[in-house]
């Protein structure tokens, strides 16, 4: 009897233990992040709206293992800085964090494009892509004063199995170095992305902070009820992971702030499913005033 008796009270713990994951990994967050400087608008960070209440990143776009000579070349791992580095300086995420303790700033790497050519993750091999990589990246982060990574290859010259191993050790050690607190991926409805980036989730999801899915890559017109049965399935394909929803600020695509995305946003907060908002880009909002980065952060206080 006395068996049965604990027998019964592990099984009640173990239910119990569950049931906190699975609110943990379904609760709302406070995160709002902005990616910012790839399209050299001038755009400043002191430009955009803060709430103090949410927690904040700016994500520098883009860093890119391609040299910065006119006709830019894959240089295996070896990251330079593309973005607007006049207005997004050192001094200016010094700047920013000091005034505004509830930002962080990362740096995305890879992006759709270097100069007028497609920016491609082009390893010679793992064990070298991951060594320059390191070393490069480390000295940015450090320069800069960053704090996480956002990886956003979009064109692969290797096979998903390189892809992940490569971005897998990068994040691990970069974290064990404690060169960086977060890191994010940010992938979109496309097969071949998929395959690399499902890839990268399955054997090192564990050391991936969040999932920038790009919501906003799919078909203008898209309506509330799809855009909710996207992000399930998106959610199921990285399971367990913190996918954030997402809008772009010029409203080529997606779900627009103007058509609903709002509204899908308060939805998912009623059911414990808001894991974040992030917008491409500040440098298009600029134009605009960042109407849409002040409704997103109201949302998330």
């Amino acid at each position: 009897m006395e068996f049965h008796r604990l027998l019964f009270t592990f099984f009640i713990f173990q239910a119990v233990i569950i049931s906190q994951i699975s609110i943990l990994c379904t609760a709302n967050s406070k995160l709002f992040r902005e990616y910012i400087g790839a399209e050299f608008k001038d755009v400043k960070f002191s430009d955009v709206p803060i709430n103090p209440n949410v927690d904040f990143h700016f994500i520098l776009s883009f860093a890119i293992d391609y040299d910065t000579s006119t006709s830019p070349s894959p240089t295996n791992g070896k990251f330079n800085v593309f973005w607007d580095s006049t207005n997004l300086s050192p001094s200016h995420v010094s700047s920013i964090k000091s005034k505004h303790p509830n930002v962080k700033v990362a740096i995305s790497l890879g992006g759709y494009t270097v100069g007028s050519q497609f920016a491609y993750f082009k390893p010679s091999s793992v064990r070298s892509w991951v060594a320059n990589a390191v070393t490069s990246l480390t000295s940015i982060i450090k320069k800069y004063n960053l704090d996480g990574i956002d990886i956003d290859y979009e064109h692969f010259q290797a096979d998903p199995q390189t892809f992940a191993e490569s971005i897998g050790l990068l994040i691990k050690t970069l974290k064990r170095n404690k060169v960086i607190s977060f890191a994010s991926i940010a992938p979109y409805a496309d097969n071949e992305v998929q395959r690399q980036y499902l890839a990268l989730w399955n054997k090192y999801g564990d050391i991936i902070d969040y999932v920038n899915f790009q919501f906003y890559a799919y078909d203008k017109g898209t309506t509330i009820p799809q855009f909710l049965s996207y992000f399930n399935n998106q959610s199921s394909n990285y399971n367990g992971g913190k996918v954030l929803v997402s809008f772009q600020s010029d409203v080529r695509r997606g779900l627009t702030p103007e058509d609903g995305f709002f509204d899908a946003c308060n939805m998912l907060k009623s059911q414990q499913r808001l894991h974040g908002i992030f917008v491409w880009s500040a440098d298009d909002s600029k134009a605009d005033g960042f109407i849409y980065e002040k409704q997103s952060q109201e949302i998330l206080d």
